[in-house]
């Protein structure tokens, strides 16, 4: 019930009109899938920014997640920042996804940067999550920045810089 697995890997692109568009192209071209767009649901006048206007595009991977998670982490040289791990997950940005080994110059999409979050989970989670007897689950389930980086350090051999 202790064993800590990747659970999902989310990857993200923000952008508004053409830019989002060349956003979803990458992300479907890097994961084979389709993406969904989301939508804001506030108002920000200063950046042009209304209600339902398409802000983002994200896909979730959650098979076969750990060849994926090692080409991602080779872009960024296996390294990451202690303040980039939360409870239960951490985050990490790629500035151009040409980084990423096997990923060629596509015209149509130019430049552009993506960001990705890793997201663990043990067993019994979905005690909580489920409608019909959902249950509390205890502190102890909820895994720590010490968990996360021991647990990288030992699968996929990350360093770990920082505080």
């Amino acid at each position: 019930m202790r064993k800590i697995k990747i659970e999902k890997i989310v990857l993200n692109v923000g952008g508004v009109g053409d830019d989002l568009e060349k956003g979803f192209e990458l992300l479907k071209e890097l994961t084979n899938k389709k993406p969904c767009k989301t939508k804001s649901k506030k108002r920000i006048p200063s950046l042009g920014v209304r209600p339902g206007l398409e802000i983002g595009a994200m896909v979730t991977l959650r098979k076969d997640v750990n060849d994926f998670l090692k080409k991602l982490l080779l872009s960024i040289d296996n390294v990451l920042k202690k303040k980039q791990i939360k409870e239960n997950s951490f985050s990490f940005g790629i500035k151009e996804y040409l980084e990423i080994p096997g990923m060629e110059y596509k015209r149509e999409i130019g430049i552009r940067g993506l960001e990705i979050t890793v997201v663990f989970v043990r067993a019994g989670r979905r005690v909580k999550l489920k409608k019909i007897k959902k249950g509390k689950i205890p502190k102890r389930q909820i895994i720590s920045k010490q968990e996360i980086i021991k647990f990288m350090e030992d699968n996929f051999q990350t360093k770990f810089i920082g505080k």
